[in-house]
């Protein structure tokens, strides 16, 4: 057998020549452009590009996904087997979707049905498909969840999606895409949610079930390190082309693509903090920046912001949450924040870094009142905003400002871009009038990276990390001090991560912004940050400056998150 006949039988799904267009007012705009690919068996295929290039739509067309009218797949094939699946009916496609092909979705918060139970939405795929009968299903869904490292698996299977954290969604939605053990995982973005240490076991987990299964992934991701570390060739893409592919070695250590070398420049090194992160565009323009602050420059920078009062200052900060347990309902405390405190000064970016479930966001969530602290006080520029009216309480929100995890989600989609950016502005009644306003509001869309066409257009048709600008340029647009930005780049693929986080640091320097950034990236949080606290079941395990708990961290619990960064380059 040669190898070309080995390869053609190896081949358990093929994209031929496939173009994807999608109508608006009756136009068409072709989006991705006549890609081919194959996937093979017992393989794992790594897809990395920018947002918007093309990774999730061409990847959502394999199981018929994309919105039946306003999408047009105008050419080519997808293959599965010798079965083309473009021909197939709606109701052939249910029998594929889950058995056979499955997909681990990219944003876990919108992907979850927020009515019914984690359990019951992992064991109705498991009924659906005959997996298991009613009396074994509840046993099956607790060893998936189990699996997937979910804490207290019974726990689990009776919350309600709201009711536990981000990266604890993402993996209640990688136990359903791989309850059926299907030929085909679609990963998309499987570990964006996750911390570091938890994204190493989802891997691992991942590959295990890989080799002993023989499934085949389809690995997408905005990591370049992790797509290196998991998969056994990649598939670059940029604005809906494929530019190029083959062996992850070859491709990740001698790129032959322009592109392909830009992306890897984009990824935030670990040893220096460049003034500016290389992008796609420094690189592809030959723009390209090296400056990097050195420690002297830091130092300088740093006295000058210790030098006045803090902006902030965190007091023995808790939060406790209760729930009823047994017949005679009695209330049970859990403390998601444990006697936290800290100062955030003027000028500053404070990290803050732990595991899922760690409070991270309970904290940023307790400093804005949007979940009111059990305990403690919260000094913002020396007065305890956990004592103010309501009508004072209104002022200080103007001041104080959280850009959210998932962009989607936190906009509404019946409001244009616009009106949605408008809307804090009305209620504060500031520019005198919509026309003001709107002038307003072309500036900031214009700050963020985005042209005048956004106002008009709404959220679904822009990509994630368009989205996250956006989500940034409403928030900006009441003018704060304090911007709590709460995983504001985990869904971004590292291209836009680093126009955003450049995007973060030019705002902070044009408009004097304060920010505590949220993060499980210890890597893009070491870079962004001048102090760093890491925290642990509640509870600051380390404080300090950035730079110093990277080179030499103190506690075990630190080590471990610096050990599990990706660092497959």
């Amino acid at each position: 057998m040669n190898f070309s006949t080995f390869m053609s039988e190896n081949k358990i799904l093929s994209i031929k020549n496939l173009s994807i267009s999608f109508l608006s007012e009756k136009k068409s705009k072709e989006v991705i452009h006549s890609i081919s690919y194959d996937l093979n068996k017992n393989e794992i295929l790594g897809i990395v590009g920018e947002s918007g290039s093309g990774k999730s739509v061409s990847s959502l067309a394999i199981l018929g996904l994309l919105p039946k009218k306003t999408s047009r797949i105008t050419e080519g094939e997808i293959l599965l087997g010798n079965q083309n699946l473009l021909t197939l009916t709606e109701a052939e496609l249910q029998t594929v979707r889950g058995k056979q092909v499955s997909m681990i979705f990219q944003e876990p918060m919108s992907s979850l049905n927020p009515s019914m139970t984690c359990g019951s939405q992992v064991a109705e795929i498991l009924l659906g498909h005959h997996i298991c009968t009613k009396k074994e299903v509840k046993e099956k869904v607790l060893s998936l969840f189990e699996d997937v490292k979910l804490p207290n698996p019974s726990r689990i299977y009776t919350a309600y999606p709201h009711e536990i954290s981000g990266g604890q969604k993402q993996r209640v939605m990688i136990a359903m895409a791989i309850a059926c053990n299907p030929d085909i995982l679609i990963a998309d973005e499987p570990t964006t949610a996750l911390d570091v240490t938890v994204q190493k076991e989802i891997i691992q987990l991942l590959k295990r079930i890989q080799a002993s299964t023989h499934m085949s992934i389809i690995f997408i991701s905005h990591d370049l390190s992790l797509v290196s570390e998991i998969a056994n060739r990649v598939v670059v893409m940029y604005q809906g082309n494929i530019v190029e592919q083959g062996d992850v070695t070859s491709v990740f250590k001698n790129p032959k693509d322009a592109y392909t070398k830009a992306l890897i420049a984009s990824k935030p090194p670990l040893e220096v903090r460049y003034k500016h992160l290389p992008t796609i565009q420094d690189v592809m323009n030959d723009t390209l920046s090296l400056d990097i602050e050195t420690d002297d420059e830091r130092r300088e920078r740093h006295k000058a912001l210790y030098s006045h009062s803090p902006l902030l200052e965190v007091i023995n900060l808790e939060k406790t949450y209760f729930s009823s347990t047994g017949l005679l309902g009695k209330k049970i405390g859990f403390k998601a924040v444990d006697d936290v405190s800290f100062k955030l000064y003027e000028g500053e970016t404070l990290g803050l870094v732990g595991e899922s479930g760690c409070g991270k966001s309970t904290l940023g969530n307790a400093i804005t009142l949007l979940d009111k602290p059990t305990a403690g006080s919260i000094l913002y520029r020396g007065k305890d905003i956990t004592m103010l009216s309501k009508k004072e309480e209104r002022i200080m929100r103007k001041e104080i400002q959280i850009i959210f995890q998932d962009p989607y989600s936190s906009l509404n989609p019946r409001l244009t871009v616009g009106q949605a950016i408008m809307e804090p502005m009305k209620v504060y009644n500031m520019y005198g009038s919509n026309s003001g306003r709107k002038t307003k509001v072309l500036e900031i869309l214009n700050k963020v990276g985005l042209d005048e066409t956004a106002f008009e257009r709404y959220p679904h048709e822009f990509s994630g990390g368009q989205r996250q600008r956006i989500g940034i340029a409403r928030t900006i647009a009441l003018n704060p001090k304090l911007i709590i930005c709460d995983e504001s780049v985990s869904a971004l693929d590292i291209s836009v991560q680093a126009q955003v986080l450049n995007l973060l640091n030019e705002l902070k320097e044009s408009f004097g912004f304060s920010y505590i950034f949220i993060s499980h990236d210890l890597a893009v949080v070491k870079y962004m940050s001048d102090q760093l606290i890491v925290m642990n079941q509640g509870k600051i395990e380390e404080i300090g400056n950035a730079d110093a708990i990277y080179k030499h961290p103190q506690k075990t619990y630190t080590k471990k998150l610096i050990d599990a960064i990706p660092k497959g380059l």
